[in-house]
């Protein structure tokens, strides 16, 4: 038997996941939480060995929490809009599996069988545009300077804040422009992020 937690705000996507366990006989839902805060209290007390996550759930991130306190517990993310920077996201934070919300049912109980039993379980379709997005072309400094403006930060309160001269910081966003191909700063704000640079 498969023991599962499912994690899942919205009630209607949360009853579907455990009507879909339940009509399985190796499959057992032993958890069902709705925030992040009560993933990990209910793993530590009902031992699954599978936690299906929303990568939407309200609340600080979860899977590397669970890599250190639970690492028995195999960690499935599911997205309504899965993208390859989700999924890059959710695998350097100690993901196995990560599909979208769109699968079959029979997929995604082949994916949690795959996880349980220490395998992987990605989206073919997902995992394809993840290896084909570009690698990160830009330095920590400019990846700092990037997430600072992408708050809405001027040019002189990102020097400000990462004690940079002014100058600094223009000539900073100007290679970001170039090396994302941006049109402007926005542009490459965007692109950062579809690529999950950002």
């Amino acid at each position: 038997m498969i023991d599962i937690l499912v994690a899942e705000h919205q009630p209607l996507v949360r009853r579907g996941l455990v009507a879909t366990l339940e009509g399985e006989a190796d499959l057992r839902c032993v958890a069902v939480v709705h925030g992040a805060e009560d993933v990990l209290p209910a793993v530590l007390s009902s031992r699954p060995d599978v936690a299906i996550i929303d990568y939407d759930l309200p609340g600080p991130p979860v899977a590397g929490r669970l890599a250190e306190k639970a690492p028995a517990c195999a960690v499935m993310m599911l997205s309504a809009k899965p993208g390859p920077a989700q999924v890059r996201r959710a695998l350097s934070n100690h993901a196995l599996g990560f599909m979208s919300l769109s699968v079959g049912p029979e997929r995604l109980v082949e994916g949690l069988r795959q996880l349980a039993a220490g395998r992987r379980a990605v989206d073919a379709d997902l995992a394809i545009e993840a290896l084909q997005t570009a690698a990160n072309p830009l330095t920590r400094r400019e990846l700092d300077v990037l997430h600072i403006a992408a708050g809405g930060a001027r040019s002189t309160e990102i020097a400000d804040q990462l004690f940079l001269s002014v100058g600094t910081v223009r000539n900073h966003l100007s290679r970001i422009m170039c090396k994302t191909g941006a049109r402007n700063r926005i542009d490459a704000i965007r692109i950062a992020r579809e690529c999950g640079w950002l």
